[in-house]
């Protein structure tokens, strides 16, 4: 497996979200200084959106991985729970009895 892979799913919300913000950043800058002059700023204008636009499609890959990974813990969940009711149930019912401990005490 990658180490990609082994991230959790909140994880990798966060770099998604984080990535987004990053892109979105980066698109002002470019707005930012489209009228500045000079062949420099033009290619690193160029090499600047080309990167930006790699990001974008690594961005929706990974916003895709992301939620194909999330619907299938769900339906997995789904399978389990109709499988096992009376033991999903039973888990329900523990985690809910420990999350009343904890929040009577406090």
């Amino acid at each position: 497996m990658s180490e990609v892979a082994e991230i959790s799913p909140t994880t990798k919300q966060k770099i998604v979200a984080d990535m987004r913000g990053v892109v979105a950043d980066a698109e002002e800058i470019l707005r930012a200084t489209a009228g500045a002059a000079g062949e420099k700023m033009a290619d690193l204008r160029e090499r600047v959106g080309e990167r930006l636009r790699d990001a974008k499609i690594r961005l929706a890959d990974a916003e895709a991985a992301l939620v194909d990974r999330s619907k299938a813990a769900c339906r997995a969940t789904d399978d389990y729970v109709r499988d096992n009711p009376w033991r999903a149930v039973g888990v329900a019912a523990a985690v809910g009895l420990l999350l009343g401990v904890v929040i009577g005490r406090r």
